[in-house]
């Protein structure tokens, strides 16, 4: 039975980061194109993308590139026009929101549908698999379950993301930044509102708690998950953070890695990764030590337990001790009591008695006694302080890129032809061979040569390369050093040619929807609709289209839902109105800062809550 690949993606916001995810073990890695992605701050030229391409390829690493806004009529041939740039550059496939790419021209390039396509239902999954996405990225919010169920109806891969930020509402279903700021989350440019402080207030505008994070989520971890999301049926495993640096990357991707390796070594065969290599790594992958906001399995597993980060959206980093004494504005220190050992340079933090998160650069530790950067007037005695940037480690991840390797285990075999000719032949396990044949008049040896030759043929420091197996049947005859250095300089040469040559891209899964997929369904803002090759793929499917995407023409109520969300603030709080709680806290409640008035709805038959802007 052929085994089951599977992909760890990794985030890449540009091309060194991007070499960074594959140096790490990275089976996939996904980039912004030079527009129309998610992430407006994290694009990238054609040239550096086609560069990562190269790179990748040798290890059958695969590249996605990202344009999953929504476009404008005005738009969309530009759009078309960079997808076969793209292709070109040797691009495995597009993560795509908006449907007018179903209707263009395209070169044949795999489209994956992208989670702001907010695949909320197993029939939706299927209608875009049947549509022609080759792969599906299900929502963050998904039960195991859930993912089953989406897996089996759809019939093709879907990838589930596995670490790194949640975004409180349902992807693609988020309008608070464009109702508000004009921002648009499904134009690249999220303010992100949901990490902002807000006051929840009652009716009349009384204050109830005070002003905090109440949207913002701590951070997805599901790497003890993995071999649960594997039986779900995942095969593609996401790490989020286009907008990370190198290293953040290297850690995360090396931890989830790891634990992939693991999977794949106890499954008997039935499993493998789906690209080739292995690394040789300078650190030991710890995710403690790379931001977060402190970590949630969310919903994977059901009814979840504590998953907001409300005190702040910021890395409070992990506690290595309290404050032994207040800070001394006479020495510019203080004492604590450390549970771990601190260096100069390390980042610090403190909340204090107001609930604001208090970050500062230590200069240097003697003892117990810490001098920080700058004056904490405000350290009180008895405070917990947590670190965030751990320098000894910050060091290490900043010499992985030179300190580690990925390598393709290559076996090569000599052997002579005749008196005249030696024959220098490669296989490896991306399935690829070479063979070269050079002139060498032949010696007999006075001394044993093998393991000489097999110490020469060894070295391939400066290559992808790593001597898995060498089968030497030139008995004992003397070869020249330069001979055997120049045949596996030509030979491992041709063998970039030949794996170069065997690499396939997928191809664009054809599509097979009915004509009536969307029959009856009448579509308004929330489908973000906002170009007439969108409304053509809807309208030829059955559906209405009422209502164009808010970024095309904006909403005229008296309220707008911005957000829905299958996080409950009332739950968060422990005031669930199915609960014993719920007496804790009045109907309705809003929430309210400088952006506006937000009235929150709890929709217990869902277990999950909407969010209205008011317009005052």
């Amino acid at each position: 039975m052929k085994a089951q690949k599977l992909e760890l993606l990794a985030p890449a916001r540009d091309l060194a980061v991007g070499r960074t995810a594959i140096l790490a073990g990275a089976d996939a890695v996904y980039i912004g194109a030079p527009d129309f992605g998610a992430r407006a701050a994290a694009t990238n030229s054609i040239d550096d993308i086609a560069s990562l391409c190269e790179y990748a390829h040798k290890f059958r690493v695969r590249v996605y590139v990202t344009m999953n806004t929504i476009l404008f009529d005005d738009e969309l041939e530009r759009a078309r026009q960079m997808v076969w740039q793209l292709w070109q550059a040797g691009v495995d496939a597009l993560i795509v929101q908006d449907m007018a790419y179903l209707k263009m021209h395209l070169p044949p390039i795999a489209l994956h549908a992208s989670t702001q396509c907010n695949i909320d239902t197993p029939a939706k999954a299927k209608m875009l698999a049947d549509a022609g996405f080759s792969q599906l990225v299900l929502p963050r919010e998904f039960t195991l379950d859930e993912i089953k169920a989406a897996r089996d109806a759809a019939g093709v891969p879907v990838e589930v993301f596995v670490h790194g930020a949640l975004c409180v509402s349902y992807s693609g279903n988020c309008h608070a930044g464009c109702a508000a700021m004009g921002r648009s989350a499904n134009r690249g440019n999220c303010p992100q509102m949901c990490r902002l402080p807000y006051d929840l207030v009652d009716a009349e505008g009384r204050q109830l708690m005070p002003r905090r994070h109440y949207l913002s989520l701590r951070d997805m971890r599901q790497i003890e998950n993995l071999q649960a999301l594997v039986d779900a049926g995942a095969s593609s495993f996401k790490i989020e953070g286009r907008l990370k640096d190198a290293r953040y990357v290297a850690n995360v991707v090396r931890a989830y890695s790891q634990a992939l390796d693991g999977i794949v070594a106890a499954s008997n065969g039935t499993l493998s990764r789906s690209s080739c290599g292995s690394v040789d790594c300078n650190f030991v992958p710890d995710l403690a030590k790379t931001f977060n906001r402190q970590y949630t399995t969310y919903f994977l597993e059901g009814k979840p337990g504590v998953m907001a980060s409300i005190d702040t959206p910021k890395w409070r980093g992990e506690e290595v001790g309290v404050a032994g004494s207040s800070y001394d504005v006479r020495s510019r220190s203080f004492r604590a009591i450390l549970k771990s050992e601190l260096s100069n340079g390390d980042g610090l933090g403190f909340f204090d008695k107001q609930g604001n998160y208090c970050g500062f650069r230590l200069n240097r530790v003697e003892n117990s006694t810490l001098f920080p950067a700058v004056p904490l007037p405000e350290l009180q005695k008895g405070t917990k302080i947590y670190r965030n940037n751990d320098k000894a480690f910050g060091d290490l991840l900043d010499g992985f890129g030179h300190l580690s390797s990925r390598r393709i285990a290559v076996n090569i075999r000599l052997r002579a032809i005749d008196e005249q000719h030696l024959v220098f032949a490669a296989s490896d396990e991306r399935g690829c061979g070479a063979e070269i044949v050079l002139d060498c008049d032949y010696s007999e040896a006075r001394s044993p040569q093998a393991e000489q030759r097999a110490k020469l043929m060894g070295r391939l420091g400066d290559t992808i390369y790593s001597l898995s197996a060498l089968d030497d049947s030139l008995d004992e005859r003397f070869v020249p050093s330069s001979v055997l250095a120049r045949g596996r300089r030509e030979l491992l040469a041709m063998l970039d040619v030949s794996a170069q040559s065997a690499y396939r891209r997928d191809r664009r899964k054809p599509a097979t929807e009915s004509s009536n997929a969307f029959a009856g369904q009448r579509l308004d803002y929330h489908s973000n609709v906002a170009n007439h090759l969108a409304k053509e793929f809807y309208t030829e499917h059955g559906a209405e289209v009422s209502e164009p995407a808010m970024e095309v023409k904006s909403v005229s109520k008296k309220e707008v839902m911005v957000m829905q969300t299958r996080y409950c603030l009332r739950r968060e709080l422990g005031c669930c109105l199915k609960e014993k709680g719920a007496s804790n806290l009045p109907q309705p409640l809003f929430l309210r800062n400088e952006s506006g008035l937000y009235r929150l709805h709890f929709d217990c038959s869902r277990c999950g809550m909407d969010i209205f802007r008011c317009r005052i």
